[in-house]
């Protein structure tokens, strides 16, 4: 009865579905309007093929491009959430192309399958979300012509991607764990679901300079708009098919966040990081007061190891820890977070490798 209803509700707009895109992702103004333009396009294109109605309208797959901890699957997410559709995120490198050790690209639609609780109908609707895309580029760039050794972990996977971006019905195992099983298959038509795949692709573009801070502290934005847009012969030149390209037609090159939005990212979101500790350590009894300049500390460490909002969490994990082990002992008291403590619990970080990974 739920699926049905929410079949015959009208359509968000996408001003509706930015909207509610804004209150979770900070920053990345035009990768939310382009999502949001996607995804209303996306469910026209099923109402449409649900009333049986003939439809020029074309899938409409989205390739996010931005650098570590600018919200590619973030975004992607928070937009299933607001489609009220199963969504799961693969890793594009763990694919290989089909006869090979290494998962099959089909694999991707049980684990939707999976997240669906086994409803065809629902898994049809969904969202799967492909990082590492950029991982998958042709390895052997000497070979344009076929000639040479297999590139099954690139060139093949996005060979055998092609169906399931341009809607075909698959086969896909029941059991996600046994794959190479062929025993229980169930068939899932790819045509409605919408595929979202991520990639830095570090090496086309320097987003805004990793190596230099200055370039990411508040004069980013003005670095940023100048920044050139990565074409599609930059993407083919990097190893990706033209045929691969050509199924992703909403391309969304995201921003470097600088530090003005990672400060907002820490506060202002319903499900914000600082939120959640006031509500961990209140449940304590403990009223947590985090200053701005604490903040700043934290939001200037994550820049400087070029982590991103990926990385926030874990810094906060680290710089909490303390306070989080002795909060179930110290009832009933006020707990100030400030810049000094931030920088006394950093320190230990600053040799530490793989934060945020």
């Amino acid at each position: 009865m739920e699926s049905s209803a929410r079949r015959d509700s009208p359509l968000m707009t996408p001003r509706e579905i930015y909207e509610r895109l804004d209150r979770f992702v900070i920053g990345q103004e035009a990768a939310k309007r382009a999502v949001a333009i996607a995804a209303h396009n996306h469910l026209k294109r099923i109402q449409a093929r649900r009333m049986r109605r003939t439809s020029l309208l074309k899938k409409s797959n989205i390739l996010l491009i931005g650098p570590t901890g600018s919200g590619k699957t973030h975004i992607a997410r928070n937009l299933a959430e607001i489609l009220s559709v199963p969504f799961t995120t693969v890793d594009a490198t763990e694919y290989t192309e089909a006869g090979y050790y290494g998962k099959d690209v089909e694999v991707m639609v049980a684990d939707l399958l999976f997240k669906a609780n086994h409803s065809v109908e629902d898994t049809q609707r969904g969202i799967i979300f492909i990082d590492e895309v950029d991982k998958i580029a042709r390895r052997s760039q000497s070979a344009r012509n076929g000639a040479g050794s297999r590139d099954i972990g690139g060139e093949g996977v996005q060979q055998a991607l092609l169906k399931l971006l341009e809607g075909r019905e698959v086969f896909v195992p029941m059991n996600v764990t046994q794959a190479w099983n062929r025993g229980d298959f169930v068939p899932i038509d790819t045509r409605d679901i919408l595929f979202i795949c991520a990639g830095t692709f570090s090496d086309l573009h320097e987003y805004g300079g990793t190596s230099d801070v200055r370039a990411m502290g508040f004069g980013a934005q003005e670095i940023q708009k100048v920044r050139k847009r990565i074409t599609t012969k930059q993407l083919v030149e990097y190893g990706m098919l033209a045929e691969f390209l050509g199924r992703l037609p909403v391309v969304v090159q995201l921003d470097l966040l600088g530090e003005p939005e990672l400060l907002r990212v820490l506060t202002e979101p319903q499900d914000s990081i600082i939120r959640e500790y006031r509500e961990l350590l209140g449940l304590d009894g403990i009223e947590l007061d985090v200053t701005e300049e604490a903040l700043r500390e934290v939001v200037r460490f994550s820049i400087e190891k070029g982590l991103g909002a990926r990385g926030l969490r874990s810094i906060l994990e680290h710089v909490m820890s303390d306070v989080m082990f002795e909060a179930p002992e110290h009832r009933r008291r006020q707990f100030t977070v400030d810049q000094d403590f931030v920088r006394t619990r950093l320190g230990g970080l600053e040799s530490h490798v793989g934060l945020g990974a």
